[in-house]
């Protein structure tokens, strides 16, 4: 029988497979070390059961899909405090919390959702066009060929500090685009989209009526300087009239901020009509938070302390990558998040060269990009390179990165 033509026959492969596949058979030189999954291993918060435990009895009740007040003002909370945007928030203000924050059953499934809501049937009288970053969270692409749209990958290298140059694209796919996504700090390469940056961002996406999705769910992991958010930089925008979040969508986790990747916990906050438009799909078609993990979650947002702490971890991880590798592999210290990206060449020979020699487990940049569309200078962009998840503990990771020095 022929499998009839999916929308997802473009679908780029998951890296981790591949990767699996790329070592299958060779036995590690050393005891297995696993740096190409970038799942937390800190110690999430004490207060984290006690909060479940004392909610226990809420698993019996339907979560709503807009959680609890006391989880929106958290999320709100946070936001206020974190981009210094207090003033903006409130009953009547410009970010209401009633309306434009939305618990999300973690970030990758509002992620992948958003583009069903944002993307219309045609835009410019053609197929729609859905840009993202390249190298890319796979998610994004998945979530383009879902809206029926085309997923166009902007090539994010070394001489562009790692971030896509959107604004010299040729003004035919700008009118078509329907959505952009963009990740700050950038997932793997580190990079930091300054206010600057953000500004002209913003205004390319009014200027074409396009829906900019921003992940930030790095936001908290930083290694000197907190990033902007594209909502304090909106607000520094705001003429005073209309939605100061026009065509803003925003994204947020617990899983890298409070090392709970398990707690499938994260929210969405921004441009009102859109948030109205993605609650009312959410309400038939999207999971929800159980009621017992938002408490644990508001409460995680209340704190602050927690992730100061968890920076400090990431921070001395660097101080380590730093000292050990030194100024080979193009080893820069990222400004964000908790990967190294490092220029080893060939990342494919290299992942399994450390795995045969070393034990230690990376992830080819390959696999998270895509070859350039004519949109960029060609070649898969990730090629060179490998990503490095710094997630587990401190002699852990050094001794990683000592074995990594070595083999290469």
């Amino acid at each position: 029988m022929t499998t009839p033509a999916s929308r997802f026959d473009g679908l780029p492969d998951s890296p981790f497979p591949r990767l699996n596949a790329l070592i299958e058979g060779i036995e590690p030189g050393k005891p297995p070390l696993v740096l190409s999954l970038g799942e937390p291993k800190h110690a999430f918060p004490s207060f984290v059961m006690d909060e479940i435990s004392r909610n226990s009895a809420l698993f019996g009740k339907y979560p709503p899909i807009i959680g609890t007040p006391e989880f929106r003002n958290a999320a709100a909370g946070w936001l206020g405090r974190r981009y210094g945007i207090s003033d903006a928030i409130g009953k009547g203000r410009a970010l209401d919390p009633e309306t434009q924050i939305l618990p999300v059953n973690g970030t990758r499934e509002a992620l992948f959702n958003i583009a069903q809501v944002a993307t219309p049937l045609q835009k410019a009288g053609g197929k729609p066009a859905i840009l993202m970053p390249n190298p890319f969270y796979q998610c994004y692409a998945a979530a383009a060929l879902a809206a029926g749209a085309e997923p166009i990958y902007i090539a994010a290298p070394k001489d562009t500090g790692f971030l896509p140059d959107f604004e010299t694209l040729p003004e035919d796919l700008l009118a078509r685009t329907a959505m952009i996504y963009f990740c700050s700090p950038a997932n793997p390469q580190g990079s930091v989209a300054s206010e600057t940056y953000l500004t002209r961002l913003i205004a390319l996406a009014r200027q074409h009526d396009i829906t900019l999705a921003i992940d930030e769910c790095y936001a908290d992991i930083y290694d000197r300087e907190p990033p902007a958010g594209a909502l304090q930089t909106a607000l520094g925008m705001a003429t005073g009239e209309g939605d100061p979040f026009a065509n803003i969508i925003v994204f947020h986790s617990l899983s890298k901020r409070s090392s709970l990747p398990g707690l499938r916990s994260g929210f969405c906050a921004g441009d009102a009509g859109l948030m109205q438009r993605f609650r009312n799909f959410r309400n038939i078609a999207a999971p929800q938070v159980p009621l017992p993990l938002m408490a644990a979650a508001a409460a995680c947002w209340n704190d602050d302390a927690h992730a100061k702490e968890n920076r400090d971890l990431y921070r001395a991880k660097f101080d380590a990558a730093e000292r050990i590798l030194g100024n080979r592999f193009g080893f820069y210290r990222p400004p964000g998040g908790f990967f190294l990206w490092l220029d080893v060449g060939d990342g494919e020979a290299a992942a399994r060269e450390l795995w045969a020699r070393g034990g230690v487990k990376v992830l080819p940049g390959a696999y998270l990009s895509r070859e350039d569309s004519p949109y960029g200078p060609g070649g898969n962009p990730g090629a060179a390179y490998i990503r490095v998840a710094l997630v587990d503990g401190e002699a852990e990771t050094g001794e990683a990165l000592s074995r990594m020095a070595e083999v290469l």
